[in-house]
């Protein structure tokens, strides 16, 4: 595990783009944090670096978007839904297991026993003493991305 600092939200934009120069094919990665926090902003930098053209929005209502880049991005935002039944009807699963896309997951721990084995958890948490600061956590779950999470530890630097 390992944390970072934003002041700004060209910061959490810069470390957000960092983060996905290093992210590869087969990679899901859980997005939590209070509304605002910074989620959707993250997921569009990472986009943009995954070669993403056009606009990326939060899938709140659609609940998941499909984006075409380098790889497939696919965008889930689980806010809405009520129980995890609902995960089957927009195909959670399966997308969740594709290869050749990386996922992101909005609101991950609405259903945390419905989520892979394995994923990297990005936790973003504003600070009271700043409106615009945030502290954003990164922790891998399960084996897959220890070394992945290491990577990124050395690489996502100020």
């Amino acid at each position: 595990m390992f944390t970072r600092i934003t002041r700004s939200a060209a910061e959490t934009a810069q470390l957000a783009q960092m983060v996905g120069k290093k992210l590869h094919e087969g990679t899901v990665v859980c997005l939590d944090g209070d509304l605002g926090a910074g989620k959707t902003l993250f997921v569009q930098n990472v986009a943009k670096m995954l070669g993403v053209e056009g606009e990326v929005t939060s899938p709140t209502f659609n609940l998941m978007n499909v984006y075409e880049g380098i790889c497939r991005v696919y965008h889930f935002d689980l806010y809405r839904l009520e129980n995890a039944a609902e995960l089957e009807d927009i195909g959670f699963y399966e997308y969740t297991e594709d290869p050749d896309g990386i996922v992101f997951i909005e609101w991950s721990d609405k259903f945390p026993e419905e989520l892979p084995d394995d994923y990297l958890s990005i936790h973003i948490d504003r600070l009271a003493e700043d409106a615009a600061a945030r502290c954003i956590t990164f922790r891998a779950v399960g084996e897959e991305y220890q070394d992945d999470l290491k990577e990124l530890d050395e690489f996502c630097r100020f």
